[in-house]
C-alpha cells in the first residue's frame, strides 16, 4: 500500500472516464473481491490507471516526496554526527560527562517516542499539535522557502487529516532514525580515533549506589548478554567528577585507563534506545500509514458511488408488453419463451464482447458457468471452438436492431447439432435500456420460423 494508489484514485474519480455498465462489468469479472472494498478499489485503480495522462501525477508526487525526505534524512544524519562529536568533545583536561550523552541517546528518544505514540492516537484530528511538533513538518516548511518552485499540481493535492498526519509521522520516524545513526557513528568514530576519559557529574545529590542502580536498570535489555557493557559500582565510583578546580582528582588520574570503558555502555544504550526502538516505531508507523491510505481511499468523493456501481446489479427490463399478452397462433412462431430460467449451461453473444455478456447476465439475474463471444471479429475456427465447448441449454444473445445474417443462421445450425436447446434473445440499445421493441423481435421471429428447428426458441 502506498500514496500512489490514493493519488491515482483521486484523479480517476475526478475525470470519471467509465460508465456504470463498465464498472459493473469489472465487479462481475472480479467477483472474488466482493465485500472487500479496499481490494476492489486497488484492483480497479490498477486496471484503469492507463487512462491517466503521463507522467502520472502519483509518480511525480512520489518522486517529490522521496527527494524531500532524502534531503531531510541527510540533514538529520549530519546533525546526528555533529551532535555526537559535540557531546564527546575532549580537550584532554576535563573528562567527557556521560550524563549529557545518555540524555541525548536514551531520554530524548524515549521522550519523542512517547510523543509519537500520542500523535498516532490523535492522527485523525485536523489540528494535531503533536504532529506539528515533528521535525519533518518544520524542516519541510523551511525547505519550501528555498529557491525552486514545486509543481502546481503537487501543491494542489489535498489529503484528509488522517492521511496527512500519518505521512508526517512516518517520515519523522525515518528522519530521527538517521539522526540516531549519525549519533552512533560519531560515538564509534570518536572512540576509535581518540583516547577519551569518561566521567559523570551532576549537581543532584545522587550517590554512586543510586547511580549504579539506575544504569543497571537502563541496561536491562543487554546486561545478561553483554555484562561487560554495564558499568560496575567500582567504575562509577572512580569516574565521579567534581568540578572544584582546574585540576582533576589524583585518584581519577590514577584510574584513567579504566574510564574509557564507559563507551561500551554508551554504544549499546544508543543501539537499543535510539536505533532499535526507533526501528520498531518506524515499523509501527508503516502499518499506521498503510491503514490511513486504505481508510482515505474510502473517503474520496465518488469512491462510495464507484463501489455501489461495482457491486450492485443493473436491474433493467428486457421484456416488453407482449410478454404478458402474447398468445401464439397458427401463423406465429410457436417456440416462444416468456420467462428465462435462473441458469444455463452457457451464454453466447453474437458479436457481443465477453464483459458485456457478463453484464447482461447479471442484469437479468441469469448465471452460467461459461460465457462465449461468437461472430463479429471471430474467425470460423474460433466459432467452431466455441461450439465444441457448448452443451445442454444455451442462451444466445443477439443485437435486436441488426437483422439475422446468413453467418448467424449457419452458426445457429451448427450449434443446435451440438446442444440440446438454444434460446435466442434479442436485446436493445443502451438508450432503450437494452430492451428490444416489438418490430425488432418480429424480424427475428420470422427468420427463426423459416428454419423450423425444434431446438431453437425465441425469448420475447
Amino acid at each position: 500500500m502506498n500514496i500512489e494508489s490514493y493519488v491515482n484514485l483521486n484523479e480517476l474519480l475526478k475525470i470519471n472516464p467509465y460508465t456504470r455498465e463498465e464498472n459493473r462489468a469489472f465487479g462481475i469479472t472480479h467477483v472474488m473481491l466482493k465485500n472487500k472494498p479496499i481490494e476492489q478499489l486497488l484492483t480497479w485503480i490498477d486496471a484503469n490507471k492507463k487512462s491517466l495522462k503521463k507522467p502520472l501525477l502519483s509518480e511525480t508526487f512520489s518522486s517529490y516526496l522521496y527527494r524531500v525526505t532524502f534531503a531531510l534524512v541527510l540533514i538529520a544524519f549530519a546533525l546526528g554526527i555533529l551532535a555526537g562529536v559535540g557531546l564527546l568533545s575532549y580537550n584532554g583536561q576535563e573528562p567527557v560527562n556521560v550524563i549529557y550523552f545518555i540524555a541525548v541517546a536514551v531520554f530524548f528518544p524515549l521522550f519523542t517516542m512517547i510523543l509519537t505514540l500520542l500523535a498516532m492516537f490523535r492522527a485523525s484530528s485536523t489540528e494535531s499539535v503533536l504532529v506539528h511538533l515533528s521535525p519533518a513538518f518544520w524542516m519541510e516548511k523551511i525547505l519550501s522557502l528555498l529557491p525552486g518552485k514545486m509543481e502546481e499540481n503537487i501543491t494542489a493535492l489535498e489529503f484528509n487529516s488522517l492521511l496527512a498526519n500519518w505521512i508526517i509521522i512516518k517520515r519523522s520516524q525515518i528522519i530521527v532514525l538517521f539522526f540516531s545513526f549519525g549519533l552512533l557513528i560519531s560515538l564509534l568514530g570518536v572512540v576509535v580515533t581518540k583516547d577519551i576519559a569518561f566521567a559523570w557529574s551532576t549537581t543532584l545529590h545522587i550517590s554512586t549506589e543510586e547511580f549504579h542502580g539506575f544504569l543497571h536498570s537502563l541496561a536491562f535489555p543487554w546486561r545478561e548478554i553483554v555484562p561487560d557493557a554495564v558499568p560496575s559500582l567500582e567504575l562509577i565510583e572512580q569516574s565521579q567528577y567534581f568540578r572544584l578546580g582546574d585540576k582533576l582528582d589524583d585518584e581519577m588520574i590514577a584510574h584513567a585507563s579504566a574510564l574509557g570503558e564507559w563507551w561500551k555502555f554508551l554504544a549499546l544504550a544508543t543501539i537499543f534506545y535510539a536505533v532499535f526502538l526507533r526501528i520498531l516505531m518506524c515499523i509501527l508507523a508503516y502499518f499506521g500509514f498503510n491503514y490511513a491510505v486504505k481508510q482515505s481511499l474510502l473517503t474520496l468523493d465518488g469512491a462510495r458511488k464507484l463501489l455501489r456501481e461495482i457491486n450492485e446489479p443493473i436491474i433493467s427490463t428486457h421484456a416488453n408488453i407482449r410478454e404478458s399478452t402474447f398468445t401464439p397462433n397458427e401463423k406465429s412462431y410457436s417456440q416462444i419463451v416468456n420467462t428465462l430460467d435462473a441458469s444455463y449451461d452457457s451464454i453466447h453473444g453474437w458479436a457481443i464482447p465477453h464483459d458485456k455478456l457478463l453484464l447482461f447476465g447479471d442484469s437479468m439475474q441469469v448465471i452460467a458457468p461459461n460465457y462465449f463471444e461468437a461472430g463479429g471479429a471471430n474467425t470460423f475456427e474460433e466459432d467452431s471452438e466455441v461450439i465444441s465447448k457448448s452443451h445442454g441449454e444455451v442462451l444466445l444473445l443477439v443485437k435486436g436492431w441488426e437483422p439475422p445474417t446468413m453467418d448467424f443462421v449457419d452458426y445457429l445450425s451448427e450449434l443446435t447439432d451440438k446442444v440440446d436447446k438454444v434460446i435466442v434473445m434479442p436485446i436493445g440499445t443502451k438508450k432503450n435500456n437494452y430492451a428490444s421493441v416489438d418490430k425488432e423481435i418480429d424480424v427475428w421471429e420470422n427468420k427463426l420460423s423459416l428454419s423450423k428447428n425444434m431446438k431453437v426458441w425465441l425469448k420475447r
